[in-house]
């Protein structure tokens, strides 16, 4: 008989991580991640927690697993799955069902407004399960990278100077931008639990005109760029700057529908990958 528990009541790191990666085991993207690392990246930038988590467990085995996260996104409380797998030989047997009846009834319990989570375009079979739950496709999160980043190294306008900045510093330009849709894993909160970030202003005099974070492989977690310069070479020659200072070979970066960013990034010589993946919602 399959029991189910809460992750914090149980509280067995090795179990929780035995169940993600059995149930991942055959996923299209394998996640090659140690008990550590997956601890620190799930519970830590991913914003799981173990309360808002449940194991599903045949005898001491385990054999499923729902991660949620909780938090304010897009002005209303709202709970991530973070994660939910199955084990190959469990599946089709109601597992999925049950887990996600926790998961939701959690977030009604905890004020949540809306469910959300990701899933990759192409995984037909858990985007009809999500459906059939009440989850709506939302946005679209595409991926694009570039590798011939001899591209953005463009000179800078003699206006404008280029400074290492702090996290905050980031954040208050950001301020302006509370109309703006950015994905679970840009956001602020996500990128303040993060390790390693590189953080560039470009300046006019004393006004910052624009701004980039990125990390030590390339990867830009937040670009922007004061609507009043724009088309200026701005963002381009803060990446550029980036390749140089961190030397990279390669810079990529996730967005949700938005044209501007998409017309950037494919000026800038970028590529779309092969993986994009669906924000799906459901409303409480």
């Amino acid at each position: 008989m399959i029991q189910y528990r809460n992750c914090y009541e149980r509280m067995d790191a090795e179990k929780i991580f035995d169940a993600f990666q059995i149930g991942f085991s055959d996923y299209r993207i394998q996640l090659q991640l140690s008990q550590e690392a997956f601890i620190k990246r799930f519970f830590g930038p991913e914003g799981n927690q173990l309360e808002n988590s449940f194991i599903a467990l045949d005898g001491e085995e385990p054999v499923g697993l729902i991660l949620g996260g909780i938090k304010n996104f897009d002005g209303l409380r709202t709970i991530r799955c973070g994660a939910l797998c199955i084990h190959p030989d469990y599946r089709g047997k109601g597992i999925s069902q049950e887990l996600f009846k926790l998961h939701k009834a959690l977030a009604v319990a905890k004020g949540c407004k809306q469910m959300f989570l990701e899933v990759i375009v192409g995984n037909d079979r858990a985007i009809k399960f999500y459906k059939n739950l009440g989850y709506h496709k939302i946005y679209d999160l595409s991926y694009f990278s570039c590798s011939d980043v001899l591209k953005l190294q463009t000179e800078v306008d003699s206006r404008f100077k280029i400074d290492k900045i702090d996290f905050y510093t980031i954040q208050n330009l950001a301020e302006g931008m509370k109309d703006i849709h950015i994905n679970w894993q840009n956001d602020f909160d996500y990128m303040s639990k993060l390790e390693g970030l590189n953080h560039y202003g470009v300046y006019e005099g004393q006004q910052l005109m624009g701004a980039l974070s990125i990390n030590a492989n390339g990867k830009m977690m937040f670009i922007y760029t004061d609507p009043n310069y724009r088309n200026m070479g701005i963002g381009k020659t803060l990446v550029g700057n980036a390749v140089r200072d961190l030397a990279l070979s390669k810079v990529s970066i996730s967005f949700p529908n938005n044209a501007s960013m998409e017309g950037f990034v494919k000026h800038a010589g970028f590529q779309r990958d092969t993986i994009a993946q669906y924000e799906m919602y459901l409303t409480l």
